[in-house]
């Protein structure tokens, strides 16, 4: 199978690596040169100078940038994936972006006569080195089945939501809830440290009850410790939630406590921890600073 990836930031490089693992012959591009010229010293693939070469080589072309204007810019651009891609073939956006933008862009790559699915993952870095990421998909059954086989390579689950748009919309879902949690954890955590209690043996008491999360199993021993240098960023989190927002505001919903939530991660931004994981959000109760330095 030769396939291209378009990003190679803490998610897609290690993404792109496991295509080029499972035997695809993988063409890359990056905005940052060097880091595409790294991927391609660690791994067996094809450095690409712009996202419209690296897409005419391939049959499944991937993508994980930063936000709707990065993703416009790599997939529509003049020398974007669009410019480039071959009839035919198929276009996989792992980028955290809108629904809005997701169903645009199935409309363009139609017109081309190539499939377009919006596939935001979730499992944050280290489920990306360990390829076990939860994949929520939007768009034509046939394209899913298309690219189930290849995106195993990183995938534990791969879930098809419904038409172009849904997998964005259940990452929102997915964000929302992790907002929720994270803080529930912070505030636990914080009363059981102020109360005197040793953190372990509560966790190990509570921990497969039905206070029970992904977030308490991975992170209350670093929140307890003010560790932070590490994980999915609160920049990468805030940005998240805005989409949400904004969708939100189109559909009604009410989402007062991932507003609260967005409110405190501001406040931890002030304090420095724009690139600490969201796991920070215990800082703000903490009298003192994170151990870690990350800025």
């Amino acid at each position: 199978m030769r396939v291209a990836f378009v990003g190679l930031g803490v998610m897609g490089y290690p993404m792109a690596g496991h295509l080029s693992r499972a035997g695809c012959e993988v063409s890359v591009f990056n905005r940052t040169t060097s880091t595409a010229e790294r991927w391609c010293e660690e791994y067996s693939g094809t450095q690409c100078q712009t996202p419209a070469e690296a897409a005419a080589r391939a049959e499944h072309v991937f993508a994980c940038v930063g936000n709707d204007d990065d993703v416009r810019a790599v997939m529509l651009g003049d020398k974007g994936i669009l410019a480039g891609v071959r009839s035919g073939s198929l276009v996989v956006d792992h980028t955290t972006a809108s629904a809005d933008l997701a169903r645009e862009l199935y409309a363009a790559f139609a017109n081309k006569d190539v499939g377009f699915i919006d596939a935001p993952v979730s499992g944050g870095e280290a489920g990306a080195v360990n390829g076990q990421l939860s994949i929520m998909v939007g768009g034509d059954a046939g394209d899913v089945t298309r690219a189930r086989d290849t995106m195993n390579a990183y995938a534990k689950r791969i879930t098809h939501i419904g038409d172009a748009g849904a997998g964005q919309l259940a990452k929102m879902v997915n964000q929302i809830c992790i907002a929720g949690l994270v803080q529930g954890l912070s505030e636990g955590l914080h009363f059981a440290k102020r109360a005197g209690l040793d953190v372990a043996t509560v966790i190990d008491a509570i921990g497969k009850g039905a206070a029970q999360s992904w977030q308490m199993d991975n992170r209350w021993e670093t929140m307890t410790n003010g560790e932070f240098d590490f994980g999915f960023a609160v920049d990468w989190m805030r940005k998240d939630l805005a989409i949400a927002f904004d969708e939100a505001s189109r559909n009604g919903a009410k989402l007062q406590v991932a507003e609260l939530v967005d409110a405190f991660y501001a406040e931890v931004q002030l304090m420095g921890g724009s690139r600490w994981d969201t796991s920070s959000l215990i800082a703000r109760l903490e009298d003192g600073k994170p151990t870690d330095k990350r800025d």
